[in-house]
């Protein structure tokens, strides 16, 4: 009897912990179902609305958005804009505004999407449509719950796979290429299973890379990422020149080109060199390239060390993926202890991105708004109103800086209809107290956020941002786990 109640024990133990496992692999946090939020038509009345609309002024005062079935149906000033056919008056509900700023949702065009949790982090803060640029399996499944409405969350466009060779900047969760046919077939294999946007890498040799964007052409895929420097011979850059040259590449079609830093590492051959960089701005210009300056991917660094870690500690780091921050200690550890002559030239590299993202504007590169979320002590989420921050700290004005976040953005990685208030745009927008054209920093906690025609308020951001440190390390290992074994 009792070996049939230690074997009965045994077995409720295993039971659980298998139902424990299929629940922190699968799923996603339960304020993100979409069942728990009304549905209903909406009118936002008296609000300040910065629309994005090129065609319209900066501001309005008094005005009106009306929203049925996840779009932006009309827009007009309070007291003067009324339901159309097909809404029901007893079905709509009506928001006062009063008097915040309503603007479209930011676009964060540049993250690294480990979980659903993280879908959380970036509402909390407004971010209504993120690009992940490097693909993994349950994103384009991801994508398309959220497009249906099975769960709400940010619009999540995805690239495949980060396609690189083997050299200084491979890591774990890149797709080797060394030779012209594996280049091709990856283009292929990515193409088969949905991507439509490749992610390049620098690493990537001349015979591989020319496959790749062949094939790329062929397939109608864009390109985006790191520009490919080739093989990386002793003294390279500064000594030798790069294998592949940065003017070579400008031609071949990139829809944007990520990191302020790499743009100076292989464009200047890392040399901070102001009127060198005035040059390169115009040929970018000149190239249609669009670009991500990402500035607070290598600020983050900066602060690290400047802080002697204590950056690595601040408020809502909680948020980030508990799995990835353990692949993360020896680069966190490293830049916690930087000695003063790195933290020293580090700084002054700083500063030249800030000058150099305001050569790209001023040259009339169009910059979009990217963190690097989801890597380092990026956090999802709030990082977008530090990179808003160090935009305008380059000299961009707070509306510039939240063009790059919206009109601009969306168009560049394929939300055409996201990034303004005008009907027949996505009814993704977001409401801040005060005005972030006098304050950016304000955008950081918004009063409310609309996301496909979703309206959450503070009580609901809050719960959504208690969501948001949900993340789950089995479930980021089960996934890391499904990408290489596709690769």
């Amino acid at each position: 009897m009792k070996k049939k109640h230690i074997a009965t024990g045994v077995l409720l133990i295993v039971t659980a912990v298998l139902v424990w496992l299929i629940s922190a692999t699968t799923g996603h946090p339960s304020a993100l179902a979409s069942h728990n939020y009304d549905q209903s038509p909406v009118r936002i009345d008296n609000v300040r609305l910065i629309s994005m609309v090129r065609e319209r002024p900066q501001v309005e005062e008094r005005s009106s958005v009306l929203v049925n079935d996840g779009f932006i149906i009309a827009i007009g000033k309070t007291g003067e804009l009324f339901t159309t056919s097909g809404i029901d008056e007893s079905d709509l509900r009506v928001i006062d505004g009063n008097g915040s700023t309503l603007l479209p949702g930011l676009i964060d065009a540049h993250v690294h999407l480990w979980d659903e949790a993280e879908l959380a982090a970036f509402l909390a803060h407004g971010v209504t449509s993120i690009r992940n640029l490097s693909g993994m399996p349950f994103h384009l499944p991801l994508s398309k719950r959220i497009r249906e409405g099975e769960i709400i969350g940010p619009d999540v466009v995805t690239t495949g796979p980060i396609l690189n060779g083997l050299g200084a900047n491979t890591q774990d969760n890149h797709q080797i290429v060394e030779t012209a046919e594996a280049g091709r077939n990856a283009v292929k294999d990515h193409y088969e299973r949905g991507y439509r946007t490749l992610k390049i890498y620098s690493n990537l040799n001349r015979e591989t890379y020319n496959a790749i964007r062949d094939e790329a052409i062929h397939l109608e895929m864009k390109m985006v990422g790191h520009t490919p420097e080739g093989v990386r011979a002793l003294g390279v850059p500064r000594q030798s020149p790069f294998d592949i040259p940065y003017d070579e590449i400008l031609d071949d079609g990139f829809q944007t080109l990520e990191h302020i830093e790499t743009i100076v590492w292989h464009g200047l051959r890392d040399e901070l060199d102001k009127e060198k960089m005035e040059a390169l701005a115009i040929a970018i210009q000149q190239s249609g390239a669009v670009v991500t300056p990402t500035l607070i991917a290598h600020e983050s660094l900066v602060r690290t060390a400047k802080s002697n870690g204590a950056y690595l500690r601040r408020p809502g780091v909680e948020v980030l993926n508990p799995l990835i921050q353990r692949f993360e200690s020896g680069n966190m550890s490293f830049w916690s202890n930087a000695p003063q002559h790195l933290l020293d030239h580090e700084s002054k590299r700083s500063a030249f991105y800030l000058h150099a993202t305001h050569m790209l504007q001023e040259s009339g590169v169009p910059l979009i708004t990217g963190t690097d979320a989801g890597v380092f002590t990026i956090i999802p989420g709030s990082s977008m109103t530090r990179e808003l921050e160090l935009l305008v700290a380059s000299g961009l004005t707070p509306y510039e800086a939240l063009q790059a976040a919206s009109v601009t953005a969306g168009p560049a990685i394929n939300l055409p209809d996201r990034g303004q208030i005008a009907p027949g745009f996505r009814a993704n927008m977001i409401l801040v107290s005060g005005t972030p054209l006098k304050d950016i920093s304000i955008m950081e906690h918004p009063e409310a956020v609309m996301v496909g025609g979703v309206w959450l308020d503070k009580n609901d951001l809050s719960e959504i941002g208690e969501a948001a440190k949900q993340g789950s390390s089995p479930r980021t290992a089960r996934r890391l786990v499904e990408m290489w074994l596709t690769q």
